[in-house]
């Protein structure tokens, strides 16, 4: 039951114009009362927005000291196929792409931005952050999140931004236009890791976060056009730690 529940959820990231599928095409968002604070009230299967205990995003603090397994990334080109689904902007991946990490191999699915970032560090807040969405054979969920500082602007950005659609449920497949993420990644591949959940509803948990340690640079007007796009932020807040370990 919890494999489906990620598979739907999945599936519905990947619906352009659309959110999620789950939820029966309930409307949630990030202000007024169809914000976060009342996403498990809106639907049953937001429940666990709510009732959860290991939600995210979360504030990357009181570490504990891990030897964590490298990120084995196997990332390949892919033409642009850009959706404005009205909660971000993604960009779906065509299939081939992987990482893996504890000899277990994850699909890249897709990555989409959130401004101000969701996950902070001690407390301090990026002007952005990347989810890079992967699914294992069983439905599996692991995210890879880049944040991101001000500083220099930032090409692979402008790639993404140039095709990025303004209205919400607009695609753009524009198949001229070829990028590799691995371009958005930063050089040092240390990472904090931690189990949690989406970061939207339905916020299913089992989801493995690993956050690069290390942020790229965006401009303030890169961030800004996103923001701008999107109607204001998109970030959910930070959520209870809990018992959970956080592992660097």
């Amino acid at each position: 039951m919890k494999n489906t529940i990620i598979v739907t959820a999945v599936t519905g990231l990947l619906v352009a114009g659309t959110a999620f599928a789950s939820g029966h095409g309930v409307h949630w968002g990030y202000t007024g009362h169809e914000g976060p604070e009342f996403w498990g009230d809106l639907s049953n299967e937001f429940a666990v927005c709510k009732s959860g205990k290991n939600q995210a995003p979360i504030d990357i603090d009181g570490l504990t000291e891990a030897e964590l397994s490298p990120i084995v990334f196997h990332y390949a080109s892919t033409q642009m196929d850009i959706v404005n689904n009205g909660h971000s902007i993604q960009v779906n991946y065509a299939p081939g792409s992987t990482i893996t990490v504890d000899n277990h191999t994850f699909n890249l699915l897709q990555f989409h931005f959130h401004t101000p970032s969701e996950n902070t560090v001690k407390g301090r807040y990026f002007p952005m952050e990347a989810h890079l969405v992967h699914a294992d054979k069983d439905g599996n969920l692991a995210v890879v999140s880049v944040l991101f500082e001000d500083g220099a602007t930032n090409s692979f950005i402008d790639t993404v931004w140039a095709s990025m659609p303004e209205k919400t449920g607009e695609t753009k497949m524009i198949p001229e236009v070829s990028l590799n993420v691995t371009d958005m990644l930063p050089s040092d591949k240390a990472y904090y890791r931690f189990n949690a959940s989406l970061t939207t509803p339905p916020c299913t948990e089992g989801v493995r976060w690993m956050v690069m340690k290390v942020p790229v640079t965006v401009s303030k007007a890169q961030a800004k056009k996103f923001n701008d796009v999107m109607g204001g932020d998109n970030n959910r807040p930070v959520q209870p730690v809990n018992a959970r370990p956080i592992l660097k």
